[in-house]
């Protein structure tokens, strides 16, 4: 297993912090193990290093002095704790929960499932726009004979459209 943080180095430490039922890990080389001072587990706390990865650990320093206005929150106080005050810290430190998200997930942007059914009538529309955008540039470059065909195309489509849904 490779080290989370230089992910080039066999992962020696392995770290697992467990926070109201929510198990978060961290697996680290010797060497990331030592430069972020990970030896004393008691003293140590999982989201100070996930905070101080890569480009969040400039933003960190700057913005230490970050308040919520709303709850009163800091980044100590989430460091301390691993949470958020309220939904208004999210607009408050919306740099340290990306470079956040970035080490614990494996982006920033979720892509959930969705129900079949809504699958294919999105994929219907999304087919329908596509035509009907191919259509209005068939007709801005006077290309009639494609024009024809698109409308044809864009006709028979909710045909096909009502099967699936």
């Amino acid at each position: 297993m490779l080290c989370d943080i230089c992910k080039s180095n066999e992962a020696s430490v392995f770290l697992t912090q467990i926070i109201d039922g929510k198990s978060q890990n961290v697996n680290l080389c010797d060497s990331c193990s030592k430069e972020y001072n990970v030896t004393d587990p008691t003293g140590f706390a999982l989201a100070d290093l996930l905070l101080g990865l890569g480009a969040g650990q400039e933003i960190q320093k700057g913005a230490a002095g970050s308040v919520c206005p709303i709850c009163g929150f800091t980044q100590a106080d989430f460091k301390k704790t691993g949470r958020l005050g309220c939904s208004a810290c999210y607009d408050v430190f919306p740099e340290q929960l990306t470079s956040l998200l970035k080490a614990v997930h494996k982006g920033t942007h979720h892509t959930g499932k969705i129900p079949a059914r809504q699958h294919q009538s999105l994929l219907h529309r999304d087919r329908l726009k596509s035509l009907q955008d191919d259509l209005d540039h068939a007709i801005h470059d006077e290309d009639y004979e494609k024009a024809a065909t698109l409308r044809d195309q864009i006709r028979d489509l909710p045909k096909e459209g009502a099967h699936a849904v």
